[in-house]
């Protein structure tokens, strides 16, 4: 698939993945007329294609984009009532799990552009993403207990985002909350005009690829695995990445331009 073209009639139709500048990569849900929810094909898809950007050695930031009116409206209820029986759900929500902790390992970071309605396990994508920007219409809730069926597998993530309180609230109301107290219970990084959305993402990607590639990996990656440890264990872990990382050539000649006063001369930075 050429880096623009949306194929017809296949599952990667349902995704769009676009080159916008040397290092940065843009992976659109393309389900508009369903508010872009998670069907069976688009998870296969979202899936394939993380997979794939773990040995993209090209690319350092990926946008993560939903096309129309909905950045993503959770999981397609229809197709989850279509199939009525336990091994399809354990699938399903093992399948959604799997997509998201892969958004936490892939190596480059990944940022969520939420330019309307996030839902379910669309505000889950929003809360997995290493960061989020969002429009001030996008609109942001964990509704699923509205039907029955409260959104425990958006609650990891949420409840690594949010006070737990403000986690809690969500989760057991459902309602939605705007872009502006989204930002303050900390579920994205900040709420912009709907004009200035798109520069104000590009500008945060420009900014994540003017790094060295391999430090970014390495910060990342050290990031998720302390977060969720003891003190200790977390402090030791991030000692011995913070002592690797200082092996690499790309820290090696940070550190020498600092103490030479000169700017670095990066290998894996875009000029």
């Amino acid at each position: 698939m050429s880096n623009t073209e949306k194929p017809s009639d296949n599952q990667e139709s349902l995704v769009i993945i676009e080159d916008i500048e040397t290092g940065i990569k843009a992976i659109t849900l393309n389900r508009p007329d369903q508010f872009n929810a998670l069907c069976d094909t688009l998870l296969s898809s979202l899936q394939a294609i993380f997979d794939r950007l773990v040995d993209d050695s090209e690319t350092k930031v990926v946008i993560l984009k939903g096309a129309g009116r909905a950045f993503c409206a959770g999981h397609d209820l229809k197709e989850m009532r279509d199939n009525p029986n336990l091994d399809y759900q354990r699938d399903l929500f093992k399948r959604c799990s799997n997509l998201m902790l892969s958004i936490t390992q892939l190596p480059q970071p990944i940022i969520a552009q939420v330019q309307g309605i996030a839902t379910a396990a669309g505000c889950q994508l929003v809360a997995t993403c290493d960061l989020a920007v969002a429009s001030t219409k996008a609109r942001f809730a964990v509704s699923g207990v509205n039907l029955g069926l409260f959104c425990s597998t958006p609650g990891v993530a949420l409840a690594r985002n949010l006070p737990r309180k403000r986690a809690l609230e969500m989760l057991m109301t459902g309602d939605f909350i705007d872009a502006p107290t989204a930002e303050r219970w900390n579920l994205i990084n900040r709420a912009v005009e709907e004009e200035e959305l798109d520069e104000t993402v590009m500008a945060l990607a420009r900014k994540i690829a003017s790094k060295p590639k391999s430090t970014l990996s390495y910060g990342k990656k050290a990031f998720y695995q302390q977060i969720d440890q003891t003190l200790m264990t977390a402090y030791e872990r991030a000692g011995e990445v913070m002592a690797c990382n200082m092996m690499d050539p790309e820290a090696i000649e940070g550190i020498d331009a600092f103490i030479e006063k000169r700017d670095p001369e990066w290998k894996s930075t875009i000029k």
